[in-house]
């Protein structure tokens, strides 16, 4: 009997394996806190082998190279995969033994990169489980413009190709285990469902219920923004990344945290964006450690600078590290724990904005003598489905660099459900501006008496 144990990261919104049987295993792109996957094999009681990577990935830094050398397993690439360490190349059909009975074939399937490799888990030469990585996902498929915007096109093509392949090759009941789909970025849409086969595929994935030009257009036409960090992501994984280190940081009194402010250093608080609304350091901006942290934070801080984290508790602090070092941000320049009392100096105190919900914004431009700016922080394709008559749109990956587009006045900011509407106001806080941040469903909008628009 063979078994499969998903280790999810939420926050990026991927899935990484450990699949095998008796006594040894296999990990499918590993995430870069290998900790994970090590006690995963302990619980099993298994050795991990042999690790694989379906592809150079473009939105998180691997463990795959680390936990190789961690645990003395075998790393296995796609042999196409320009890289500068040492590793097993891997090329179509190549078959690896797992274990008594079970083993792993690759099949090449470009598309999401041009050398991305499925794996095939094959009980006594049976197909049972596809990691499909970033090429057949749940009802959806990788995106294919992460790698070279000339290759765009010819990737969109390989990738309904592969999808194909994969549909025609394995077996109806084979599971699909892709590693992106469930929030990543890298994925082309949100994943129909938590699972499925090679057989729902065929029903629902739209790679394969539509013919190429037809899949290729609509594809290209749905591509949003890639988060900025993607472009260091994969150099990092082909030079090979380095160990983590998830230590505490140094810690930061008062003083320091002004002095950091002053330098033009990010100072991030991870409380909720409630309770950074109430008080907060002066300048300091709100990426909620429960929310997409990593992703958010990555995109928008400019690439280096340091970074100062501000928390409730310890955990909290080591939750965000550990989230920030699976995107490239390896070390933050300081920390403190507590409360915004511990954090600004003597003689100062902690500044704050409104908080409000849609009928309240509703109630506000039915009286107000000069109408407030209304700021739309969600993504192109979210306004594109409904928007609030007169609001300005900036999404909130560009706001930082884009923040004096925002017209003179108070600025009342909304976005879907109120996270990023948070991290918004946050950074108008900073900028000097008078914010009031709008934490509601924007489902609620138009019953609270807005005139939501759509685009034409």
């Amino acid at each position: 009997m063979f078994f499969v144990d998903t280790i999810e990261i939420e926050g990026l919104g991927n899935r990484h394996y450990l699949a095998g049987g008796a006594r040894t295993a296999v990990a499918v792109d590993p995430p870069r806190d290998i900790d994970q996957v090590i006690a995963a094999a302990a619980r099993r009681g298994v050795r991990i082998t042999h690790v694989v990577e379906t592809h150079i990935h473009n939105d998180y830094v691997t463990g795959g190279l680390e936990l190789a050398r961690v645990t003395g397993a075998a790393y296995l690439v796609p042999a196409a995969a320009q890289v500068s360490f040492a590793r097993v190349p891997v090329s179509d059909g190549d078959v690896i033994d797992v274990d008594q009975d079970l083993s792993v074939r690759a099949l090449a399937t470009p598309g999401h990169t041009p050398h991305h490799t499925a794996y095939v888990l094959e009980e006594g030469g049976t197909p049972v489980v596809a990691f499909t990585g970033g090429s057949l996902l749940i009802g959806t498929v990788g995106r294919p413009d992460l790698v070279e915007p000339r290759l765009t096109e010819h990737l969109a093509r390989a990738q309904h190709a592969s999808a194909h392949r994969l549909a025609a090759e394995l077996p109806d009941d084979t599971s699909v285990l892709p590693t992106h789909g469930f929030g990543s970025f890298c994925s082309s849409g949100r994943a129909e469902g938590d699972s499925s086969t090679i057989g729902r595929e065929k029903t629902v994935n739209t790679a394969l219920a539509q013919d190429v030009d037809s899949f290729v257009a609509d594809l290209l036409a749905g591509l949003e923004d890639v988060p900025a960090y993607y472009a260091h992501m994969g150099p990092a994984n082909s030079a090979g990344p380095d160990p983590v280190d998830l230590t505490s940081p140094r810690v930061a009194d008062a003083e320091e945290i002004a002095v950091r402010l002053a330098a033009g250093e990010w100072v991030v608080d991870l409380r909720n964006r409630v309770a950074f609304a109430q008080g907060h350091v002066a300048g300091s901006f709100n990426f909620e450690a429960e929310g997409k942290i990593a992703t958010y934070l990555a995109w928008m801080i400019p690439w280096g600078k340091p970074v100062t984290l501000l928390a409730e508790t310890p955990q909290q602090l080591a939750d965000a590290q550990r989230e920030l070092v699976r995107v490239g941000i390896d070390r933050p320049a300081a920390a403190a724990t507590g409360t915004p009392s511990d954090w600004v100096r003597p003689g100062e105190a902690p500044v704050s904005f409104r908080r409000a919900a849609f009928a309240d914004l509703a109630a506000e431009l039915s009286r107000a003598a000069h109408a407030p700016v209304v700021l739309d922080v969600r993504r192109d394709s979210e306004r594109a489905g409904g928007y609030i008559e007169g609001s300005v749109h900036i999404p909130v990956h560009a706001l930082h660099q884009r923040i004096d587009e925002v017209p003179a006045g108070e600025v009342w900011v909304h976005c879907a459900g109120g996270m990023r509407a948070g991290i918004a106001a946050s950074l108008l806080d900073a900028a000097g501006r008078v914010v009031v941040a709008v934490d509601d469903g924007f489902d609620r909008a138009a019953d609270a008496g807005l005139t939501v628009r759509t685009a034409a």
